[in-house]
């Protein structure tokens, strides 16, 4: 009988996975094997890049000649935490992130929550809507500086008839609030199509036994829609953070950083000192602190979904 046990084909195979994912006995598919170069090129890609970036980081490139690193150390570092001009460009940039992000969040949930109430026509809407989102962002900021301009632009027109006489982005604080509402009228779209398909995804019995309850208007959407789409939305917030936080084309096409240094945040400075001033080892201590800081936004709302996921 032990001799048959052993020797039955039902009982071997089933014995086999067991031998297969034994420890100390990695197993690699074929799906595996096909993906190996192409990873290790990622990686390759990634990896020596930022190598470079950090020996950078503590020489000076010399660029006549050929490329060379003289080693200065911790020069550059001193020079990225004591300089007053690039806490102002950190400060600007600061500024510009919550003010695009959070009115790209605030108007594109209140146009998801009225196209949610559309019936009819939806479709037309969402596509009309999608248009600023598929130009590309120097477009956006070549026909913003088209329709800003002090002779013929729309804008200062409609802004004069208004009582306004200035150049709109001629002076410090209407060129950063231009750039600032560039970057809404592009990407409040995207906020606005991702909680609605957050929103489309709520059954449609918990909407009905709420209103069976007696759930209205704001207490619907208070403890009923919001709680459901509430991972969509940090998402959406983590996408257009990690955006905002390197944006530079719509800024580049219309101010230059101008005027004074009004609209210059730490991605136009990033690019100003590596290819306006070919000062790279610096411009390297600037990406990586720009890098730095784009981790610690993404791991504090990733962090922020695991404890949703966990809590629920």
């Amino acid at each position: 009988m032990a001799h048959r046990a052993a020797s039955s084909p039902v009982l071997g195979q089933a014995a086999r996975p067991a031998t297969r994912g034994a420890p100390g006995q990695p197993r690699i598919g074929f799906e595996g094997r096909m993906m190996t170069p192409g990873l290790i090129l990622l990686a390759a890609l990634s990896i020596v890049p930022f190598l470079a970036l950090i020996a950078m980081s503590f020489s000076r490139v010399r660029l006549l000649g050929g490329v060379a690193l003289d080693v200065v150390g911790l020069t550059n570092w001193v020079r990225f935490f004591t300089d007053a001009d690039m806490w102002m460009s950190w400060l600007r940039t600061i500024v510009y992130f919550v003010l695009t992000v959070g009115l790209e969040m605030v108007l594109g949930i209140g146009i998801a929550l009225c196209l949610y109430r559309v019936l009819r026509g939806r479709n037309i809407l969402l596509g009309l809507l999608l248009l600023p989102m598929f130009a590309a962002p120097s477009i956006v900021g070549l026909l913003g500086r088209y329709l800003t301009d002090s002779t013929f632009g729309l804008y200062a027109w409609v802004l004069r008839s208004l009582g306004y006489g200035g150049d709109i982005l001629g002076s410090p604080a209407s060129a950063f609030a231009a750039v600032v509402l560039m970057d809404v009228w592009e990407w409040t779209p995207l906020i606005a199509l991702i909680t609605l398909a957050g929103l489309s995804s709520v059954p449609q019995s918990v909407r009905e036994a709420a209103a069976v309850d007696g759930a209205r208007g704001w207490m619907t959407l208070r403890y009923i829609l919001f709680p459901a789409i509430s991972n969509v939305l940090l998402v959406a917030l983590l996408i257009r953070s990690m955006d905002a936080i390197r944006y530079f084309d719509i800024i580049w096409v219309t101010t230059g950083g101008g005027p004074a240094d009004a609209t210059k945040i730490v991605p136009v400075r990033l690019y100003e000192t590596a290819f306006r001033f070919f000062d790279l080892g610096y411009a390297a201590a600037i990406g990586l602190a720009m890098l730095a800081f784009s981790i610690i936004i993404a791991r504090t709302f990733v962090r922020l979904l695991d404890v949703r996921g966990l809590t629920r």
